[in-house]
């Protein structure tokens, strides 16, 4: 059922509109908005964050162990890139949708708690701990009972993506983004249909030449978090299969990304330090 609320305007509205009814959730909103008098961009931010609510998870449990000696005192999602952590980066490019956040820990939890507490962009969060890390689809089945929303986007927690990319992918009813690559047998491979929907995913296979790899950003409907997943060779659950499960049932939309930075070597993270990140901004 929607709100039913009277909405008490300011005498510099005309008076007949003081006790409109609003019915419907857009127009409650909207009539609060314009009731405090904010310009038309403010008006427009405040109702997607109020109205159009989305959980996201962040995958932040990883050990960083090919970017040590540096994450034997910090935990990879808080390394610095450019004066800010990772996990700062990700969060500020997050689309406004996004009214909650739920981020799986594992080492050095304490740390990034502590960051949530003091960052300023999502007042809504909580944790996740993964006792025992056993894969990104282990990491997704650990928040079970804890999506609120009828879809919620996925993250790595140690890359950076642009902004309108994760924008464009919260449009959907289910997506992942994809980035071409030159070397696909170092990724896993999305092969997609002519109508840009995901056929399937493929890891590291002995292909050349470019392709779309799977970048680690991903939009599902609220049921796939409870699905079955098999345990993969390597003894691990794996979110990959979260998201076949998902293509087998209904169409997953891929979104070529414009930018993505992955962190996961001293290299890239150097690198990193000077690398344009005008991307990552939201606008």
């Amino acid at each position: 059922m929607w709100r039913i609320a009277r909405v008490e305007r300011s005498s510099r509205i005309n008076a007949t509109k003081s006790n409109q009814m609003y019915t419907e959730q857009g127009s409650y909103c909207t009539a609060l908005m314009e009731s405090l008098f904010l310009d038309t961009k403010t008006l427009n931010e405040s109702l997607t964050c109020q109205c159009l609510k989305m959980d996201a998870i962040l995958l932040a449990a990883g050990l960083g162990t090919r970017l040590r000696p540096h994450t034997l005192t910090t935990p990879k999602p808080l390394l610095p890139v450019q004066g800010r952590p990772i996990l700062d980066w990700i969060i500020g490019a997050l689309p406004l949708e996004i009214g909650r956040l739920i981020v799986v820990v594992n080492y050095m939890a304490e740390q990034i708690e502590a960051y949530l507490a003091v960052q300023k962009h999502i007042a809504q969060w909580q944790i996740v701990r993964q006792a025992k890390p056993r894969g990104t689809g282990d990491a997704l089945r650990s928040c079970r009972g804890l999506v609120r929303t009828d879809r919620f986007l996925v993250l790595n927690g140690d890359d950076l993506y642009g902004s309108q990319d994760l924008a464009r992918l919260a449009t959907l009813s289910a997506g992942m983004l994809v980035h071409p690559v030159d070397e696909p047998q170092r990724f896993g491979i999305a092969f997609v249909r002519p109508d840009g929907t995901l056929e399937k995913l493929v890891e590291k296979p002995p292909l050349t030449g470019r392709q779309l790899a799977n970048i680690g950003a991903y939009l599902f409907p609220q049921w796939a978090i409870d699905v079955d997943l098999p345990l993969s060779p390597r003894g691990e659950y794996e979110i990959t299969d979260a998201v076949s499960i998902v293509a087998a049932r209904q169409p997953v939309h891929t979104v070529q990304a414009g930018f993505w930075l992955p962190i996961g070597t001293v290299e890239a993270w150097n690198a990193a330090q000077t690398a344009d990140l005008s991307p990552v901004h939201r606008s």
